[in-house]
């Protein structure tokens, strides 16, 4: 019976809100930071490979089992980028990355603005797991011209979500109460799905 996982992140607020999930069967979730485990080398070419490879190096570090996941933004007028590298597109964090992607969409007719957010969570019970757990949640949406809203982070506030959510206004995801984004995001979904099937992984 698994009584502990590696969450391998050292984000907070993922913490927190996987946390939450596996009260429910009385698992602890322990950062990987608190354990000493370094963030593995994000070498892979997809989301999915990314996030198998932070989940596998977690359980070598550990011996736990170990729950990881990759996300990002893809841009169809741009071949799908930034994608896997979305956090670090421009090297200069959120704002720059923001700009770099509305100046490479600058001209790009409003047709031709499509793109999603997609996320990919992977749950390994040891290192040489041959069936890990593998969910995703993608939101689709478009780039708008310039960024509008508060909230949010990364590239909330240049996404315009789709389809309409609010009394038929068009909204970027930074505008979204945090309640409505976790409603419809990527994450939420992916996360979602993960509840949906975790459980007989756990026994």
């Amino acid at each position: 019976m698994i009584d502990k996982i590696v969450l391998a992140s050292s984000n907070k607020g993922k913490l927190k809100e996987f946390g939450d999930i596996f009260k429910t069967w009385n698992v602890e979730l322990i950062s990987q930071q608190l354990l000493n485990v370094s963030d593995a080398d994000e070498t892979g070419l997809t989301f999915v490979e990314n996030a198998i490879l932070k989940a596998r190096h977690a359980c070598q570090v550990t011996g736990l089992p170990s729950l990881a996941d990759d996300s990002g933004l893809e841009v169809d007028a741009l071949k799908g980028a930034p994608g896997i590298y979305s956090s670090r597109y421009s090297g200069n964090g959120d704002t720059a990355n923001n700009e770099k992607l509305l100046a490479e969409m600058q001209g790009v007719p409003a047709d031709q603005r499509s793109a999603r957010f997609r996320c990919l969570l992977v749950f390994m019970r040891h290192a040489n797991d041959p069936t890990p757990l593998i969910c995703q949640g993608t939101l689709e949406g478009s780039i708008l011209d310039a960024a509008t809203g508060e909230g949010g982070f990364g590239y909330d506030p240049i996404f315009q979500i789709y389809p309409k959510l609010v009394n038929g206004q068009q909204l970027s995801s930074a505008q979204l109460t945090p309640e409505q984004k976790h409603a419809i995001s990527h994450r939420g979904k992916a996360v979602a799905d993960f509840v949906s099937q975790i459980e007989s992984y756990l026994s």
